[in-house]
């Protein structure tokens, strides 16, 4: 237990300097570019196959579920369920499941061959240098992401429409449209949220990496606790925001 909890001060103390790097990161511009380039190109991919099949997936349920007397509804609980929940939660865990681990894998093998201690050695701090671009880079990626996946998994839904619905594209997206007018502020709330994930994903994959040992099976652990806890975090803090968003909304 006492295990545990110094894991976690370790953790807390590592996340606070992680933040105060990244609000920092901005002065150093061409590390911040590199990392969102590395991150969000990554990342698109996943996002846009994930959005064609969440798309695709929701309409397939909710079509089959729903009423035959409330069948319009459909693209409005489609819009619903795709911008409030699946495209953060999905682009959420998508980043962890890449980004966790390539950034534990990468600080990792830079721990291990020395790197990071070369770069205390010069005067220069870790956090600042590697840590706090990483960081915000996550946070500007996921917000960016969730967009795209929305926007892709209402055309999906759309395409679902069209093979085995009776909907043009007008009338789909004149439902859509009046269904989302309603909870703009929940929409914008659901996608800042996604801001939160980035930085919990991050922080989880970097402090791993910064902290590996034992050789190249402590790179692959790194990457590995990386991965299950930047998810672990991810879906707590979804449970906590998603019942914030609707006190606040």
């Amino acid at each position: 237990m006492l295990l545990l909890l110094e894991h976690l001060g370790r953790f807390a103390h590592f996340a606070l300097l992680a933040l105060t790097a990244s609000l920092l990161a901005w002065r150093k511009p061409g590390e911040l570019y590199r990392q969102l380039y590395l991150i969000w190109l990554g990342a698109i991919p996943l996002g846009f196959v994930a959005g064609l099949a969440l798309g695709f997936v929701t309409w397939i349920h909710l079509h089959g579920v729903v009423d035959p007397m409330v069948c319009a509804e459909v693209p409005k609980f489609v819009a619903y369920a795709i911008v409030l929940e699946f495209a953060p939660l999905g682009a959420g865990l998508i980043l962890a499941g890449r980004s966790g681990a390539s950034l534990g894998a990468e600080l990792g093998s830079m721990r291990l061959s020395e790197q990071i201690d070369a770069i205390e050695v010069l005067g220069l701090s870790p956090m600042k240098q590697l840590v706090g671009p990483r960081v915000l880079a996550c946070m500007i990626t996921l917000p960016l992401l969730t967009i795209l996946m929305a926007y892709i998994a209402i055309g999906s839904s759309y395409f679902a429409e069209w093979l085995g619905g009776t909907m043009s594209w007008t009338l789909y997206f004149n439902a859509v449209s009046r269904g989302l007018d309603h909870i703009q502020l929940k929409i914008v709330l659901s996608t800042l949220k996604t801001i939160v994930f980035g930085y919990l994903v991050a922080v989880t994959g970097c402090y791993f990496g910064m902290n590996a040992a034992g050789g190249t099976e402590g790179v692959g652990n790194a990457a590995t606790r990386g991965v299950v806890v930047s998810i672990f975090l991810v879906l707590i803090a979804n449970v906590f925001l998603v019942k914030l968003i609707e006190m606040v909304s």
